[in-house]
């Protein structure tokens, strides 16, 4: 019975040892109260301090639904089509894009590169001047800017210096698919990069972008620039087998109507010389000729159908995109959020400064049975 009892004793001596345990470290902190609350008010300034010198950034966006116009319409082609004796059956569609593959369209260098030459609007440039431009010669990264370039990216600098002047123009090589960037134009794409977001919607189906610049004109029409390129792009690459075989039927059609026009007027100047046909060999090459022309008739007839049947299959291949919520310039500002900043890095002093309270005495004892 005693040993029972002892052993029901037990979670209550464990409970008031948790107990004593958490005043102390209540108690620590409570004498250690004006140091943490100097620590807080030190972050607190340095909050504040970023949050005035950091740069006011603008965020545009857009979003469209895109859609293939061969589903909707493949009725009316169809009918159309059968009205002039051509079946859209045979026609093969074009590559589908999915919109999941957007997002490696847009990170593409060949996309990015276009980027770079986006016609920007800047305050106080009396005309447009492209983002390359902007980023080389007019933007100011400020103090914050400057203070993270000499600190954290002072390594990056210094390699700058030793660094060989390369090309500064990009040289690509169709044959292998080469594309050499200079360094300038790398870290501007890289930046580019995380300017631009794109996010797809698979379950509603829609596309946003958007962009984040310095100026908020600047922003609408680099998002404008992003969308037109890459609905570009969706378009050149749904498309491109169906308008190759549309060029490779235009060129037979022609080869057979070029053709069809020399055997029609051999005919008939055949037909206007011999008017009473009455030799064998006469009446022979009459049916030769007749031949022939119904021959080359009917293959340029039914490429006549072909050429009008795949004229209306890249129609049907051409994506249609539909904008829900067009380009416009921002009023208000993206970033920074100064309170939410201040915020933060107040918690952020808070936190180190406790830490800091309860882990040094542990850190002194270690360090003093370690000497002993």
């Amino acid at each position: 019975m005693k040993k029972q009892l002892k052993t029901t004793d037990m979670p209550s001596e464990n409970q008031e040892e948790d107990t004593i345990d958490i005043i102390a470290l209540l108690k620590t902190i409570w004498i250690s109260r004006k140091w943490i609350l100097k620590t807080v008010f030190v972050f607190m300034l340095l909050g504040l301090f970023v949050a005035v010198f950091s740069k006011d950034e603008y965020t545009a966006s857009t979003t469209f639904v895109p859609a293939n116009q061969g589903e909707g319409t493949k009725g009316s082609l169809g009918s159309l089509a059968s009205l002039a004796g051509i079946s859209l059956g045979g026609a093969n569609a074009g590559t589908e894009i999915s919109p999941e593959l957007y997002p490696q369209i847009v990170k593409s260098i060949p996309f990015q590169l276009e980027l770079l030459d986006t016609k920007l609007t800047i305050d106080g440039q009396e005309k447009p001047v492209s983002y390359k431009e902007y980023y080389d010669i007019i933007y100011s990264a400020g103090v914050l800017g400057n203070i993270k370039k000499y600190t954290v990216g002072l390594p990056a600098v210094i390699l700058s210096l030793f660094r060989v002047d390369a090309k500064e123009e990009e040289t690509f090589f169709q044959e292998n698919q080469i594309l050499s960037l200079s360094q300038e134009n790398s870290d501007l794409i890289k930046q580019l990069t995380a300017q631009i977001s794109l996010e797809v919607n698979d379950k509603e189906g829609f596309v946003t972008i958007s962009a984040t610049l310095p100026e908020a004109t600047a922003s609408a029409q680099l998002t404008l620039k992003a969308q037109t390129l890459l609905q570009d792009y969706v378009l050149k690459f749904k498309t491109q087998k169906a308008i190759e075989q549309l060029h490779y039927i235009e060129d037979r059609y022609l080869e057979k109507q070029q053709e069809f026009t020399k055997i029609k007027i051999e005919f008939a100047r055949f037909q206007d010389q011999n008017n009473a046909v009455n030799t064998a060999l006469g009446k022979i090459k009459l049916l030769q000729l007749q031949s022939d022309y119904d021959l080359v008739f009917s293959v340029y007839t039914e490429l006549a159908k072909q050429l009008e049947t795949q004229r209306l299959q890249v129609k049907k291949d051409t994506p249609l995109f539909t904008v829900l919520k067009p380009v416009n310039i921002p009023i208000e500002k993206s970033a920074p959020k100064r309170f939410l900043i201040l915020v933060v890095y107040s918690f952020l002093g808070l936190v180190l400064s406790i830490g800091y309270v309860l882990v040094r005495p542990i850190v002194l004892n270690v360090k003093k049975d370690f000497i002993n």
